[in-house]
């Protein structure tokens, strides 16, 4: 086999063309299930941001040290094991992953309410991260198996409806559980319902045909050596793969903290502050992946490069409304910009998974989204958790900011979101040719 990097002359190709046939009724079931199990990934994975103050307090724990107990001990397992379990994910039944990885963060989440101290819970959100590096690549591969190109950003879209779901049953369930009965009976509400999707994954989902759109790809999964050289040549996978680790360090990095923020700095209780996050990601969130999902689809026709170009308009308008949720000290204007920051932070999900998948062979797509979620989720789960919070202790100590010490670290980090904005920019100079490269290299 010839190496998958080589050149193809864009003139020589043409861009991917709608499938004729549609996806089967039961292709739209295993998307239902897929989504659903995205939404307990996020949700056991973000439940813990809304428990941050009954936490800190129960454990006295600084601002760093919640940081790194919060995000960064999960991150470090997320990301370390994502890019094996995206190669096996390449290669075995990608049904049986996801139902496996499933099984183990469930039981793990609710191992963080049995917890007593600070190395029990690390330990236990090692687990969830552990497992949870299992199940997106898996799932991602799945759907574009599922859907022709003509349908994935659709087919994205409906999946990463699973994010704004989890958000709000991870911010409003753990809020109001936490208030009634104590953090600790969060981590088990979330957690034990996992393990029965996990067992109706297994058992009614089907594996699909590597290749639906396809037909040549070879059956041989590249190394990753063979990978990352190929996306090195795609120039605009290199800056959608940049803008991802940017953009969700900016978008859910700062969400990361909000709930604590808003107790803060707006004095609600934890689980007031869960319901104003939980339900503004829930709906807005919603809102923005089915607006964005939607006219990506529509515009996306005519030309692909709506797909990166709507992104870096919606990061470019979400970011200057995230410096005012954080600048603010009037409450109802914080949570209005949060409703226009937050469906962006969602919004650019479905293109960056669809085209993680479009732009490389199918055989690649396991470990081209490892690859992806690798940069983003130690930027949102390891960097902007623990440099938050050690900014956070460090404008306290040194600039004596008191209370409002959380506010001034989340207003600046803000500023990172006009970074992501280029790069998503940026990688419409190349979508074409590249979209018609990895086309091309099948044939």
């Amino acid at each position: 086999m010839e190496s998958p990097a080589r050149a193809v002359p864009i003139d020589a190709v043409s861009l991917p063309t709608p499938a004729t046939t549609a996806p089967s009724f039961r292709g739209w079931y295993v998307l239902a299930l897929l989504t659903a199990v995205y939404v307990f990934n996020i949700a056991d994975r973000f439940v813990v941001s809304s428990l941050i103050e009954p936490i800190k307090a129960e454990l006295r724990l600084s601002d760093t040290a919640v940081g790194f107990l919060t995000g960064t001990a999960l991150a470090i397992f997320y990301t370390g094991a994502g890019i094996p379990l995206g190669m096996i994910a390449d290669r075995v039944d990608r049904r049986r992953l996801v139902a496996l990885s499933l099984g183990i963060w469930s039981v793990m989440t609710a191992a963080c309410g049995a917890a007593t101290n600070f190395t029990q819970l690390m330990l236990a959100r090692i687990g969830v991260g552990t497992g949870e590096a299992g199940g997106t690549p898996a799932s991602q591969s799945m759907i574009a198996d599922i859907f022709p190109f003509s349908h994935r950003v659709l087919a994205t879209s409906i999946f990463t409806l699973g994010a704004a779901a989890g958000s709000m049953l991870g911010s409003v369930a753990g809020g109001q559980i936490a208030d009634a009965f104590g953090w600790r009976s969060a981590f088990f509400a979330l957690g034990l319902p996992g393990v029965a999707l996990a067992l109706l994954v297994r058992f009614t989902a089907y594996e699909p045909q590597r290749g639906i759109a396809a037909p040549k790809a070879p059956d041989r999964a590249p190394s990753l050596i063979e990978t990352l050289r190929f996306i090195r040549s795609q120039r605009s996978l290199v800056h959608v793969i940049a803008g991802a680790t940017v953009v969700t360090y900016w978008g859910w990095g700062l969400l990361w903290w909000t709930p604590a923020f808003l107790s803060r700095s707006h004095h609600l209780t934890t689980g007031e502050a869960g319901s104003v996050v939980g339900t503004i990601t829930g709906i807005a969130g919603a809102a923005g992946i089915l607006l964005g999902g939607l006219l990506i689809h529509r515009l996306g026709r005519a030309d692909v490069r709506w797909q990166v170009w709507l992104v870096a308009l919606a990061t470019l308008l979400g970011t200057c409304a995230s410096i005012g949720a954080y600048a603010t000290t009037n409450r109802i204007t914080a949570t209005i910009m949060l409703c226009l920051f937050v469906p962006v932070a969602y919004l650019n999900l479905a293109p960056i998974l669809s085209l993680t998948q479009s732009l490389v062979l199918p055989r690649m797509r396991g470990l081209s989204c490892s690859l992806m979620l690798f940069g983003a989720n130690v930027a949102n789960l390891a960097l902007a958790p623990q440099f938050i919070g050690i900014l956070s202790d460090a404008f306290r100590a040194y600039f004596h900011a008191g209370a409002e010490s959380l506010r001034w670290a989340l207003l600046l980090n803000t500023l990172t979101g006009f970074w992501a904005t280029y790069h998503f920019w940026a990688a419409a100079r190349h979508m074409r040719q590249d979209l018609a490269r990895a086309e091309a290299t099948l044939a």
